[in-house]
């Protein structure tokens, strides 16, 4: 066959940047979306902050022919959708009322300005430990070995390198020997925090029982437990224990009663990590009998277009206005997805509000089963959509805050015909492990006859996948005396 040219005409869906940018902003989560405007700008001139006091943004209309013309272009060069006309004639619509201060923005030029007062920072683990060293009546040699011991805790305050290996490693103009070592770890026990230091969990119980005063009940049999006999405790083995212990249900009791209140990482209270917050989306509020969703301004950035770089471009006639055209375009395609964004965002938290009425009501034993798809028949969005409105993205409730994900989940059949969430079956189970008798707790198969009972049909193996999920021990766990 010889080589030849030929012309066809097909059909071919492509993604508009503008359409890429809306569907990126709406699976990121608050905080990454406000990282993102945050870097746009700083790219983008054309973009700013806007404040209560001034106008929303820079009317197109008030452009000369010239930049009206490059600005056109660079909607041309773009492939603007035509879902964008709508804006493109005002986009001082586009930006509604969003602001993530609340109120106006500050002066930072006020002399007056008043700083919040910043809360003292929490010693560190080590810091403590050194500081309750130097008050010490120790010699200068036994501090400095007391101090090496206490820079090789970790975070929980445990010393979880062998002492032998330790003086292995030091180096031999110290003259520090393993009795050295030793004798400074007995000082480091017995420092002002009882526990830190101990190389194991049951030294750690019971350097904190033998602070305890002497004539606390049962604390020598605190002590002989957790030194010789923690696992059979940790197995709930009691019968073992009252026949290696030779003592009575009621005095075991007692010394298990002291242990439980024991710290097992006496060090983690000196953790410096930072809790993270979480930031609602959307606020659930009840009004006359009826739950409805407002979207949470904090967590709304309110944009508008520079106005000062805006009349620079209505000045200008000649062909170097295109860049600012285009980054133009760029501001308004921001503010207009952003809008986007929290309108599909409260769309479907509104709609889950509704199915799941019952939850905000009763709790989690309300809940109803719910799936995607049902939200996007509903709306008359895209699966993906509804996914990823409801990803990282969150709800403050009377009960708290959730996911959105979190009002999602499977059903299990009834002998109604109906069906269950398999949330409410969680909630259940939690229900039932709490009113137990823990001296005969229910196993998995009797929960689910109790289930049974009330219309449920849940297996065993299916109570046990739940109740795992719920972190809930087992039934030779969950025994006590």
């Amino acid at each position: 066959m010889k080589p030849a040219l030929q012309l066809r005409i097909s059909q071919q869906l492509t993604l508009t940047p503008q359409l890429q940018q809306a569907i990126r902003l709406l699976q990121l989560s608050t905080q990454d979306m406000h990282q993102e405007v945050a870097r746009m700008l700083d790219e983008n001139p054309m973009l700013e902050l806007a404040e209560e006091s001034m106008p929303a943004a820079f009317p197109q209309d008030d452009l000369s022919p010239a930049a009206q013309g490059s600005a056109n272009a660079a909607n041309d060069e773009a492939e603007q959708t035509p879902a964008d006309d709508s804006g493109a004639d005002d986009f001082g619509n586009e930006q509604t009322d969003w602001n993530t201060s609340g109120g106006a923005a500050h002066n930072t030029d006020d002399e007056d300005e008043t700083y919040p007062e910043q809360a003292a920072g929490q010693a560190s683990l080590r810091e403590y430990l050194h500081n309750q060293l130097t008050t010490s009546s120790l010699d200068d040699k036994d501090r400095k070995v007391v101090g090496l011991l206490i820079d090789a805790l970790d975070e929980n305050g445990y010393l979880a390198q062998d002492l032998g290996e330790l003086a292995e490693l030091l180096p031999a103009e110290l003259d520090i020997t393993l009795d050295d070592l030793e004798t400074a770890l007995v000082q480091l026990q017995h420092l002002d925090q009882p526990g830190l230091g101990a190389r194991n969990l049951g030294e750690c119980l019971a350097l904190q029982l033998k602070a305890l005063p002497e004539d606390t009940p049962q604390r020598d049999l605190a002590i002989r437990l957790v030194s010789n006999h923690l696992d059979a405790l940790a197995a709930h083995d009691f019968a073992r224990i009252k026949k290696l212990l030779r003592c009575s249900d009621d005095e075991l009791r007692t010394a298990q009663h002291l242990i439980v209140g024991l710290n097992p990482k006496p060090g983690a209270e000196f953790d410096r990590s930072i809790a993270d917050y979480v930031v609602p989306d959307v606020i659930v509020e009840k009004h006359k009998d009826k739950w409805r969703v407002r979207l949470n301004a904090e967590a709304m950035p309110k944009l508008c277009v520079n106005r000062i770089y805006a009349n620079i471009l209505q000045q200008r006639d000649d062909k170097s206005s295109s860049q600012l055209a285009t980054q133009l375009q760029e501001a308004k395609w921001l503010i207009k997805n952003l809008q986007q964004r929290f309108e599909t965002i409260l769309r479907v938290a509104q709609a889950i509000v509704e199915r799941q009425g019952r939850f905000f009501e009763h709790g989690e034993i309300g809940m109803r089963p719910l799936v995607l798809r049902e939200i996007a028949e509903a709306l008359e969005l895209h699966e993906s959509t509804v996914s990823r409105s409801t990803t990282q993205k969150f709800m403050l409730t009377p009960r708290g805050i959730y996911e959105f994900k979190h009002f999602f989940g499977s059903g299990l059949s009834t002998e109604s015909g109906g069906t269950c969430s398999s949330t409410a079956i969680r909630e259940l189970i939690k229900q039932l492990v709490s009113a137990e008798d823990t001296r005969k707790p229910l196993t998995d198969s009797r929960m689910s006859e109790i289930l049974a009972q009330q219309g449920i049909v849940v297996a065993r193996r299916t109570i046990a996948k739940y109740r795992e999920a719920l972190h809930i021990p087992p039934v030779n766990l969950r025994k006590s005396l």
